[in-house]
Order: C-alpha cells, then sequence, then structure tokens
C-alpha cells in the first residue's frame, strides 16, 4: 500500500463516510444505478476494494451473495463485522476468486488509488475474469475536475500549497497530498470520461454506460430532493460529477 493511502484510510475515515447524518447523495445514487445494472438477487456480487462494507452490507440485506475483498486490514475489519457477507484481505490486481466464479464485480474505489494506468487496466481484466459471461463490472472513478470544484466551494484556493496540487491535478490527473493535510484528499488518480471508458475496453470488457453518480447536487448543500432530481438530469454529463460510475460487461 502507498504510505500515505495506509495513513490516511487508517483513521477510519471511510466507516461511516456516506452514512453519517443519514445516506449520503452518492450512497443512494450508486445503490441505484446499481439496482437497475445488476442481476436479481441471490446473484453472487463481490465487492472488491469495497472498504468498510456499506455497499456490501446493504446487498446482503437485499439477497445478495456478497464477498467482499479489501487490501486495507481496518476496513476488513469492520466489514467482517456487519455478520451478513464474507470480508477477505486481498489485493484487486491480483484476486484469489476462481474464474467465473461472481455474477457482478464492484471497482467502487480501487481505480481511484491505482496512479498507474497499466494497474487500473490489470484490476479491470481481473474483474472481467471472474465474472460470467453477460456478468457486470461496475467501476467508479474520481473526475478529474474535482480538486478545483471542490476546492473553490471549501476555500481551499486560498492555500497556495492546495493551489498546487490542482494545477497538477488538471494537467496530469496526478493528485497528491504531499504534507498530508488533514481534511484534503490522499494519493490518487482522477479521471477524464474518455479515460474511464478507454481502460475498461482495453480489458476486454464492453461498455454500457458512463454516468455521473451525485450530479451537481454533489457539490452544493442542497435539499435532498433537489440533489435528486439534479442528478438523473445531469447523469449522462458525467463531468458534473464527483463520480462517475462505468457499468461494463463481459
Amino acid at each position: 500500500m502507498d504510505e500515505a493511502f495506509a495513513r490516511h484510510y487508517g483513521d477510519g475515515v471511510e466507516r461511516d463516510r456516506l452514512i453519517a447524518g443519514g445516506d449520503s447523495l452518492e450512497l443512494v445514487r450508486t445503490l441505484s444505478l446499481l439496482q437497475a445494472a445488476l442481476p436479481p438477487p441471490p446473484a453472487r456480487v463481490l465487492d472488491i476494494g469495497g472498504g468498510p462494507g456499506v455497499y456490501a452490507a446493504r446487498l446482503a440485506e437485499a439477497g445478495y451473495d456478497v464477498r467482499l475483498v479489501d487490501v486495507h486490514p481496518l476496513h476488513v475489519e469492520q466489514a467482517a463485522g456487519h455478520g451478513t457477507f464474507e470480508a477477505a484481505l486481498g489485493d484487486a490486481r491480483q484476486l484469489d476468486d476462481p474464474d467465473e466464479s461472481a455474477d457482478a464485480a464492484l471497482l467502487l474505489g480501487p481505480l481511484y488509488h491505482l496512479t498507474e494506468r497499466d494497474e487500473r487496466v490489470q484490476t479491470l481484466r481481473e474483474a472481467r475474469r471472474v465474472v460470467r459471461p453477460g456478468g457486470l463490472v461496475a467501476a467508479a472513478a474520481i473526475c478529474r475536475f474535482a480538486s478545483v470544484i471542490d476546492g473553490t466551494l471549501r476555500g481551499y484556493l486560498a492555500d497556495p500549497r492546495f493551489v498546487e496540487i490542482v494545477k497538477r491535478d488538471l494537467r496530469e490527473g496526478q493528485h497528491r497530498n504531499p504534507e498530508n493535510v488533514e481534511g484534503w484528499f490522499t494519493t490518487a488518480y482522477f479521471h477524464l470520461p474518455h479515460e474511464i471508458c478507454e481502460e475498461v475496453e482495453d480489458a476486454g470488457l464492453t461498455v454500457e454506460r458512463l454516468v455521473g453518480v451525485e450530479g451537481p447536487g454533489g457539490w452544493f448543500d442542497a435539499p435532498h430532493d433537489v440533489a435528486l432530481t439534479a442528478a438523473g438530469l445531469a447523469e449522462e454529463i458525467p463531468a458534473l460529477s464527483p463520480h462517475m460510475l462505468c457499468l461494463a460487461r463481459r
């Protein structure tokens, strides 16, 4: 693991991020998009890089047979605490799961933190390997423009250090937080919309849709119903969202 990545998630920041104060727009929208694409339960779902298990728990509650794999021991420990699905340590780039053993594979985080294109494509190839023919691979990416928008809204651009981070983000997609400033994101790659589709296709998958997850409501503190409406209206313009979701098939 990248040292900054391990430190960032080692503080437990991810456990309640999607559910603190109620279900977040990101969680609600991602679950809705997955529900429309997944086969019905009790289909087998492999949640690769599933973190502390928020998505896995919701899918298990809905009747899916879920296995979560994550590279961070704390995440696996937290995920196992749900008690409703299997959770194990594993590397998204080299899975232990057999060929064609799942009906769907979720990558709702690993591609953020694999900064080399070859490693991202390898991860997508592994997801393709473990799903059955016709199976779903759902891969999330952070939008290239996330930091410049977020930094504007939160006032981070008043800090010259953040300005330098954003310059690199926009120039090459490589996001770094060299001083590990609390509240700023860790080592990551931010995609342009066409890039995530090209990587998915290079892994041998067929892209069905690339959608924006949160839409403009992901940036603003809008009422939940308004934000959901905006997300639906803008989902075909992925660059308007903090997160993009590529839905593909083997």
